[in-house]
């Protein structure tokens, strides 16, 4: 019998086992196509900030974050900045009691609605998992009961907070759907107790629960929303202050003017005359910010700062990236800066920095065209970043008309690269496959389409399974690093390398990681012009 939710069985069916724990601390943790974890994982970020790739789900992962995946599933996590992730990783299995009384391995999705476990306090999670970790992982005897019993506290405690009486849902979804239903009703008479009654959880518990989802009590938040949307009325409207403040539900304008007051720190006329000439910028974490000034005096952290510069926009300090991408303070609040862009989406990154100046996280890994747009917009370049898409296509779409000649239809192509030490990579969404993947180009062979469609700009691979993802042709990129450049030499020494198609048709193309595979579009331009030397002439330099 197939049981796709644990809503459906009785709790009393199930039995937890645990198998093992581990810490782990990694700056990229992987797992290649064809090997899957065998058992139930629990995933629980104590340190750090990242993503995870599961399956073709892209999910954010930070401190507290918690992901339980079923037996069968693939999955990789890369960290933000190449920074340590800490996490505490646990592998057990269930067992259910059928209608016959016989045991069955369980191997479905326990919460197949819920992409992220969500537990109060968060904390609670990490602290758990330590004790149990403390307890070591090669326990016998008394001593694995102990552990196990530890382990078992554990899954009550997530059960908890997904699974409730009668199989009604879990509270933490019903609190953010009041969560929502503020977001769209916040001009309504709205009470705690309405808020209580429309989720189900029980008033011991609902204030509690939201305060964790939010970092706010349900009246202050509400109270927030209005202050918000009163905001972009000062703005965009003359209309009076009694009219604001009935459109966002105060009922009293002086009320309005003293809660305005107290979250803005000056009230509503003053706030709309100071915001006279600003800008509001979004970007694509949802953080909203006002331009002090036009043009903004900018500062860029990345390595992405060519994209500002094809546009016209001239960063104060060019981009600023020392070391190992190490931020210096000092000399960006010398810079008196009006706005920071980030390219990265560390919320510790970005705390540090939106107290210097307003600060705006830029996707550097999103495809460029999007770029360049969402530039155009921040900065009053639509024309422009309209302009520069156009030319690059046609130059583009007149590079492949050049190099028809050569290239076969449907001829596929794939990127290599070694990296951090002598790990190997395929590229995925960026750098150099931006252009090579194109609809009178190369295609990419069927495990890197899975990557591009899941959205992974890079994965680490085996040697063993450079067959299956290299294409008719190969690109191996030649890395700056000592140690990635002498774990180079060794995979061309290779058997595997040396069985590839595209090596014994003389289809493989060795070429600089900084000439040819960074994101920017300055870099993206000289690949266009340059990939047809390369494949016409065999001319890389």
């Amino acid at each position: 019998m197939r049981v796709a939710d644990i809503q459906a069985l009785s709790l009393h069916t199930l039995s937890f086992h645990l198998q093992h724990i581990e810490q782990i601390s990694c700056i990229a943790e992987s797992f290649p196509d064809g090997k899957v974890i065998s058992s139930y994982t629990l995933l629980v970020c104590c340190d750090g900030t990242g993503k995870l790739y599961r399956e073709d789900e892209v999910l954010l992962f930070a401190r507290f974050s918690a992901f339980l995946l079923p037996p069968k599933t693939s999955y990789q996590l890369k960290s933000s900045n190449d920074r340590p992730v800490t996490y505490y990783k646990i592998s057990f299995i269930i067992t259910h009691i059928n209608e016959s009384g016989m045991p069955i391995l369980f191997q479905e999705e326990l919460f197949p609605s819920l992409s992220e476990l969500k537990v109060y306090p968060a904390s609670q999670l990490t602290d758990w998992m330590e004790e149990i970790y403390m307890g070591g992982s090669k326990q016998a005897g008394l001593a694995f009961l102990d552990q196990n019993l530890l382990f078992l506290r554990l899954i009550h405690f997530i059960l908890q907070h997904h699974v409730r009486p009668g199989g009604e849902g879990n509270s933490i979804a019903a609190v953010e759907k009041t969560i929502r239903y503020l977001q769209e009703h916040y001009c309504d008479k709205i009470t705690v107790s309405q808020l209580e009654q429309l989720s189900g959880v029980p008033n011991g518990q609902y204030s509690a629960i939201f305060k964790e989802l939010t970092g706010k009590r349900p009246l202050d938040y509400l109270t927030e929303l209005r202050i918000k949307y009163s905001q972009n009325l000062l703005l965009e409207t003359d209309k009076s202050l009694r009219e604001i403040a009935k459109r966002v539900g105060f009922t009293d304008e002086y009320y309005f003017n003293r809660k305005f007051r107290q979250t803005t720190g000056v009230p509503p006329r003053q706030y709309a005359e100071e915001m006279k000439g600003r800008i509001l910028l979004r970007d694509w974490a949802g953080n909203e910010v006002m331009s002090h000034s036009w043009p903004p005096r900018i500062i860029f952290y990345g390595e992405t700062v060519e994209d500002l510069l094809v546009l016209g926009i001239e960063p104060v300090g060019g981009g600023i990236c020392l070391g190992e991408r190490q931020f210096n303070i000092e000399s960006a609040q010398l810079l008196k800066p009006d706005l920071i862009i980030l390219d990265n989406e560390s919320k510790e990154d970005y705390e540090r920095f939106s107290h210097i100046a307003p600060t705006l996280t830029y996707n550097s890994f999103a495809p460029l065209e999007e770029r360049l747009s969402t530039l155009g917009i921040w900065f009053g370049k639509e024309k422009e970043a309209k302009k520069w898409i156009e030319i690059n296509n046609q130059r583009k779409v007149k590079m492949w008309q050049e190099l028809s000649p050569v290239i076969s239809e449907g001829e596929t192509a794939t990127v290599f690269i070694h990296h951090r030490g002598k790990r190997l990579f395929v590229m995925g969404t960026i750098g150099l496959t931006s252009v090579l993947y194109h609809p009178k180009g190369f295609e990419p062979v069927n495990t890197v389409k899975e990557m591009l469609n899941a959205n992974i700009p890079y994965k680490e691979i085996t040697l063993d399974e450079l067959q299956s993802y290299a294409g008719d042709r190969v690109f191996m990129l030649v890395p700056s690093s000592p140690q990635s450049r002498e774990a180079l030499e060794e995979t061309l020494r290779s058997t595997q390398w040396k069985a590839l198609a595209a090596v014994k048709q003389n289809r493989t193309y060795l070429i600089d990681e900084l000439t040819w595979n960074r994101c920017d579009a300055n870099t993206h331009r000289k690949v266009v012009d340059k990939l047809s030397e390369l494949l016409l002439l065999g001319i890389n330099d």
